[in-house]
């Protein structure tokens, strides 16, 4: 029951979306005199999380449409004992409504919301870091309790043997051995290791702190000295270092500017709506922003 509890929950908001037509004559369900057509079913999946859609469309559509039963005949039942009549329940399903609503009006917002270049451009001005991209190896010299596993037939170093070998290391790189064959050979990072320690190319953010910020200081070419992180000490080779045109992610910069303009029209309806609130009950007002619904079920 918990967890047919939990699945209803998510039935709340048709989605938007288009999905592949289903038959709206074909009756595939029929609860008394209620009738639920291929159609009406495919509707109800899709006011349903993804994870739950793939569930009632797959492996548990037998077990969802029990439980579309179960919720059709509570539900009957409790209006034909005036449950709904109940000022309580009125004020829940008010809610309820008004949540439902509230999210779909959200979204719409945030869907229709018009961004221009000047905004973009803005943005991608006070955010240029974000889209430094480089491209690196390196070679990894583990230290004894780095939270990675050691690599096998390897002895445990010791912080000061891990930097002795991790500048012996650097040394015969600088000095003009390949990068790549040293790595296959030396580094503690077998992933990276097996590419000839090569990265791929990373942004600000995705490695550990001290590593992130020597690879982006480095000079296109150049080769760091040892740097010490959580699992050890680096020997890093910057192979490219670029900043994404604006051009390439104005899409992105979009995406993440509509919530922010949706929250600003939001702000602008409570600004010209005549609100009273009894500080003595809720407490001081706050510099908080401005709490929004949740997106709308999907």
């Amino acid at each position: 029951m918990k967890y047919f509890v939990a699945i209803l929950a998510f039935i709340a908001i048709p989605l938007l979306a288009q999905t592949p037509p289903a038959d709206p004559n074909k009756v595939v369900l029929q609860i008394n005199d209620e009738k639920l057509t291929e159609a009406d079913y495919a509707d109800l999946v899709k006011s349903l999380p993804p994870q739950y859609q793939q569930y009632a469309n797959g492996p548990g559509k037998r077990a969802f449409a029990e439980q579309i039963i179960q919720l059709k005949l509570l539900s009957a039942d409790a209006e034909k004992k005036k449950l709904d009549q109940d000022p309580k329940v009125k004020a829940q399903i008010q809610f309820s409504r008004e949540n439902a609503l509230a999210a779909l009006m959200f979204q719409n917002i945030q869907d229709n919301v018009k961004i221009d270049d000047a905004a973009i451009a803005k943005y991608y001005d006070a955010h240029k870091n974000d889209y430094d991209v480089v491209t690196a190896k390196h070679i990894l010299v583990r230290v004894k309790g780095a939270p990675m596993a050691a690599t096998p037939g390897r002895p445990e170093l010791s912080d000061d043997e891990a930097l002795a070998k991790a500048k012996a290391v650097r040394a015969r790189v600088a000095g003009g051995e390949d990068f790549s064959a040293v790595a296959k050979l030396e580094s503690d990072d077998t992933g990276s290791a097996a590419k000839g320690g090569d990265l791929g190319e990373f942004k600000r953010g995705m490695m550990v702190p001290p590593f992130e910020q020597a690879a982006f200081a480095a000079k296109v070419g150049e080769i760091t000295e040892p740097v010490k992180s959580p699992f050890g000490y680096h020997i890093i080779k910057v192979e490219s270092h670029t900043t994404k045109p604006m051009a390439d992610v104005k899409a992105e910069i979009a995406t993440k500017l509509k919530p922010e303009l949706a929250r600003e029209v939001v702000d602008g309806l409570r600004k010209n709506a005549k609100i009273t609130i009894d500080d003595s009950y809720f407490g001081p007002a706050t510099a908080a922003p401005t709490p929004l619904p949740a997106a709308p079920v999907r």
